[in-house]
């Protein structure tokens, strides 16, 4: 039930991090690829970070972030992360 929780609150703070960047909130989708689906660019990615950073209490290296294609991909990163 825990680790459910946990997942619960990682989605809802990914999401206030996405909408901070101005995605919409109905394209904000598990599947959902930052460059395709939600056309992020350099400018989308620094905001995306600075906020994941900030949110989450942690510091993420260029190489990870380079891993990190989707929202679902983010997700799992934090899991093991935060």
């Amino acid at each position: 039930m825990k680790k459910i929780m946990e997942e619960k609150k990682i989605r809802r703070n990914l999401y206030r991090v996405l909408r901070k960047t101005g995605v919409q909130k109905n394209d904000i989708q598990p599947e959902a690829s930052f460059r395709k689906d939600l056309n992020f660019d350099s400018v989308d990615w620094k905001i995306f970070t600075f906020y994941l950073e900030g949110i989450f209490n942690i510091s993420i290296r260029d190489e990870e972030l380079l891993n990190l294609a989707s929202v679902n991909d983010t997700v799992k990163f934090l899991k093991h992360t935060a």
